[in-house]
């Protein structure tokens, strides 16, 4: 399963927003630096509405919805990058997530400290993408002299290296984060083996309070955030109160729905960050459904519809033929299955179908 780290300074709200993506307690959330320093880990469901739409019409026993892991990272401070804090811990943590929620504090309340004394969002985002360019411009460095060893003994593979880390190189001591460097398709995709922290995708969450939350969520600090996370070209934002979130974490979903509706919100900024990340991870769905079970799977972007059945078992992967295929939006439109072949809108796909977010499918297969 892959994981979303939550990154940020210390006292910014990445417990407290961990807490409500979980819907547990396992966060600390009190007012003082590194209050989080192992990290948690936490299952949270992505919210689907196709899946109990689906299981209505499908009449199913049960539903499952598409998941992904969260971690909760410890707060990070300038210096991080040479030890500062509990930098050596924090990178290490980052370094093994596939994706990035920096939450960043975008309200003020004197009786929440702030490590740096005031309220400045674009200032706490450059300390954080400053040490994670710090840290890999000597990660780089350090792979750049091992590729060039390599390289004097006509390692095809080391002089490839080679040349892309001297690219990084020169990009990351500018200051500039590993993502954004203009290169090939095929160069970017080299990268992913250099385990660059700034090379991870980013989902910027901008914690806010519930007067601005009622209000509609842009105050200054937010827009300020989001023309500034324009300027880099490498992310997106996303408005959340981690402490409303937080408070309606334990009621039932009809109760926290009807909750956030009072105060005029008509989506939980949870859900909102957690199917951004999930897209941000490069996941989408597809649907299998019936009197026993509708459930969404999870599968990354551009895969095949053979390894989309292995996603459910090895076999169906081993032995496919077919997927019949329907999209979502049909099989609402026509009712099911049944509906959906009388009206001919299911197909059947082979095995180079790249499947899309919303299909739903079955396997056929050889035992």
């Amino acid at each position: 399963m892959l994981q979303a780290g939550i990154v940020g300074l210390p006292n910014v709200g990445k417990s407290t927003l961990f807490n409500a993506l979980t819907r547990t307690r396992k966060a600390d959330a009190q007012n003082y630096p590194f209050c989080t320093i192992e990290p948690n880990i936490g299952i949270v469901e992505v919210p689907d509405g196709r899946v109990e739409r689906l299981g209505e019409l499908s009449k199913s026993a049960k539903l499952v919805h598409a998941a992904i892991e969260i971690v909760d990272i410890a707060g990070l401070v300038v210096g991080a990058s040479r030890g500062e804090g509990l930098g050596n811990k924090f990178l290490a943590n980052i370094r093994e997530v596939d994706a990035i929620i920096h939450v960043v504090r975008c309200f003020e309340d004197s009786d929440i400290t702030h490590s740096s004394g005031n309220i400045d969002p674009v200032r706490d985002i450059d300390i954080i993408n400053t040490e994670l360019i710090l840290a890999d411009l000597e990660s780089v460095t350090s792979q750049l002299d091992k590729n060039i060893r390599k390289a004097k003994g006509n390692d095809k593979e080391a002089k490839e290296n080679v040349e892309l880390l001297e690219m990084l190189a020169k990009h990351l001591d500018a200051g500039e984060a590993a993502n954004t460097i203009e290169c090939s398709k095929e160069q970017f995709a080299r990268m992913k083996m250099f385990n660059l922290l700034s090379y991870k995708p980013v989902i910027y969450a901008c914690n806010i309070s519930e007067n601005d939350l009622i209000g509609g969520g842009d105050n200054a600090f937010v827009t300020r955030v989001k023309e500034y996370v324009k300027q880099l070209g490498n992310a997106e934002t996303c408005n959340i109160c981690a402490k409303v979130e937080s408070d309606i974490a334990d009621l039932p979903p009809d109760e926290a729905s009807e909750f956030l509706k009072e105060l005029g919100v008509d989506d939980s900024g949870v859900a909102q960050l957690i199917r951004n990340t999930y897209s941000l991870l490069g996941l989408a769905s597809y649907f299998t459904t019936g009197e026993q079970e509708t459930r969404a799977w999870t599968f990354k972007k551009g895969m095949n519809a053979p390894k989309c059945a292995g996603i459910i078992h090895g076999d169906f992967e081993k032995g496919f033929i077919k997927a019949e295929v329907a999209s979502y939006e049909d099989m609402i439109k026509y009712s099911g299955w049944h509906g959906v072949r009388e009206a001919g809108k299911s197909r059947l796909e082979g095995k180079d179908y790249e499947f899309k977010d919303g299909d739903v499918t079955i396997f056929r297969f050889n035992n």
